[in-house]
């Protein structure tokens, strides 16, 4: 990132004499945040499907709203529910992604989720990868945080949070979720964003059985914004979440089948390690490196009070370790308010006093 700057510096320097320094300011981040998004191509030949031929409701059936052409869905939240949506198949590995776009304006409290999960089959082991979105005060942007859990070990959160480079509530954006058996990997646009490579020294803690694909928005006032600071103000409900270009490209698998899931899908895995979005390119990988040291400000692979031996999973990286505390949060850049309690969410998912608003 210091060096697409400083070419971007170089880049304006022809013209600096003539342009106010605040604008010439403006411009380069401008130009090298958009660097971000600026990879090879994007995923190419994905499969959409409509919503009735891949998913059904969840819960809160009155606030989900499908689209005029079939292709989309709009969960909404409101004094009495929320909603979401549930694959109609478990699939073991695939790739899960959509087109999303966020509630806008105050959206304090709220938690608008794009998971897997076999929670509902898998009661005491089961497993999960999440992309969480985590609305926020009006004029404060949203965040957002994934993680991993495998075999139940949700005691060893495995959470990372981050910024985004534009304004999720203008536009939509596909985020997906690639899970082999080899690696995870959390996309926002093209732009790889985590890769998890699978390492024996995990064991269970990759998720390894079937899931279904869920989305949801809920009220998550006891945790999701300032640590419960902030709660759902429904004076200005109802707050909608829009999913549209739904792809769902994995191997449907019954949890309990007798044929063990690795022979009956190993074709379909094959031929999910050939699609494009299954290949960090050089290009995808800079990008990758790119967001992670200008956006991501907590990592579980750098708190070393959570994990002084971090796990089997986390590779170090110096220019990002550079960037964090003990605590795995940014030493520069942000607000890091201390709280008097140290709050945290059921399950471990999200740590104590862990809104650090990077602003």
């Amino acid at each position: 990132m210091e060096g697409t700057i400083k070419r971007c510096r170089c880049w304006f320097n022809g013209i600096s004499l003539f342009l106010h320094p605040l604008i010439i300011s403006v411009l380069i981040m401008f130009v090298c945040m958009a660097n971000i998004g600026n990879v090879d191509a994007a995923f190419s030949n994905l499969t959409t499907i409509p919503f009735n031929q891949g998913y059904s409701p969840l819960f809160g059936d009155g606030n989900l709203v499908r689209s005029p052409d079939g292709k989309g869905v709009r969960l909404l939240l409101d004094r009495f529910t929320g909603s979401g949506f549930i694959s109609s198949n478990l699939y073991n590995h695939g790739f899960f992604s959509a087109n999303i776009k966020l509630p806008s304006d105050y959206t304090a409290g709220i938690c608008v989720a794009f998971y897997t999960s076999n929670a509902d089959v898998f009661e005491k082991s089961h497993d999960e990868l999440d992309i969480e979105f985590l609305g926020n005060t009006e004029g404060k942007p949203w965040r957002f945080q994934t993680n991993i859990y495998g075999n139940g070990s949700t005691n060893r959160g495995r959470e990372e949070r981050y910024r985004l480079w534009f304004d999720p509530t203008r536009d939509f954006h596909r985020y997906s979720i690639l899970w082999t058996p080899q690696i995870t990997v959390f996309y926002v646009d093209d732009v790889p964003i985590r890769e998890v490579v699978r390492r024996e020294e995990m064991g269970g803690d990759y998720p390894s059985k079937p899931m279904s694909l869920y989305a949801t928005i809920w009220d998550a006032s006891n945790w999701a914004t300032s640590g419960g600071k902030y709660k759902v103000n429904y004076k200005y409900a109802p707050f909608v979440a829009e999913f549209k270009d739904l792809v769902l490209d994995g191997c449907p698998a019954d949890p309990i089948q007798q044929i063990p899931a690795a022979e009956a899908c190993a074709e379909k895995n094959a031929l999910l390690a050939t699609q494009d979005y299954s290949v960090i390119t050089p290009q995808r990988r800079a990008a990758m490196r790119r967001f992670r040291l200008r956006y991501m400000y907590y990592s579980y692979c750098y708190d070393s009070l959570r994990y002084p031996v971090p796990p089997p999973e986390c590779v170090t990286i110096a220019a990002e370790k550079a960037r964090f505390k003990d605590t795995g949060r940014l030493k520069f850049g942000g607000s890091h308010k201390r709280q008097s309690k140290r709050r945290t969410r059921n399950r471990n998912r999200v740590l104590p006093d862990s809104d650090v608003t990077p602003y």
